[in-house]
């Protein structure tokens, strides 16, 4: 599992449990909706890798589910499949093409990405620069600017629907973007606790990356 990909799921980690905004915009109200009344989300997703020129590197699509405090699983199913899982302690990462599972302390695997934010407990506001977007057909664009200097991103943009992500896009440093796409959303439905556990395949090689 690269690193963009961490900083990737990190930002939307960042989202959903850290500390929202006090100002009243409507951006950051609609980001506040989102951090403070979003318990659990989950939903299937489409994710578009592009270079600066606009080519299509990647294409993938999965499922995803999210739930406070500090869980989350994040699932590929093309163009390969793999597996990610973070039960607030450890992030476990199995491949089956290679029958292998890594396993990362979570803080340290996404550290130095917008997900510390979720150990942090910081305010979104400290870590971003939050710019309205605007509305069309029923969506509130949120921009957020890192504010570090040395961000995987120069900017990501969120759009939301009465409190929920409907869409993501990254915009790296190098001019490329991954465009990610919500359907079939879920908020603050019951989530069983098991889709945040993980037990390694007797038959997988197990690489602890601690």
């Amino acid at each position: 599992m690269n690193r963009k990909l961490l900083s990737t799921l990190g930002v939307l980690l960042s989202l959903m449990f850290g500390a929202a905004p006090v100002h009243a915009s409507e951006a950051e109200s609609a980001l506040r909706s989102f951090v403070e009344d979003v318990r659990t989300f989950s939903a299937n997703y489409e994710q578009v890798q592009t270079d600066d020129s606009g080519e299509v590197l990647q294409r993938s699509s999965g499922s995803m589910a999210l739930s406070r405090p500090g869980k989350f699983r994040w699932t590929y199913d093309t163009p390969y499949e793999q597996l990610m899982v973070c039960d607030g302690e450890s992030i476990w990462v199995y491949d089956p093409d290679l029958a292998q599972v890594t396993r990362r302390p979570a803080e340290a695997a996404l550290s130095g990405t917008p997900a510390a934010l979720l150990a942090q407990r910081a305010s979104l506001s400290d870590s971003f620069t939050i710019e309205d977007g605007g509305r069309s057909d029923g969506l509130q664009n949120v921009r957020l600017l890192p504010t570090q200097t040395d961000s995987d991103f120069k900017s990501i943009e969120l759009w939301l629907r009465k409190g929920a992500p409907v869409r993501m896009r990254f915009h790296d440093q190098l001019g490329g973007q991954t465009d990610v796409r919500f359907t079939d959303l879920s908020v603050n439905q019951t989530i069983d606790a098991a889709q945040f556990q993980f037990t390694p395949p007797a038959d997988a090689e197990l690489v602890d990356a601690g």
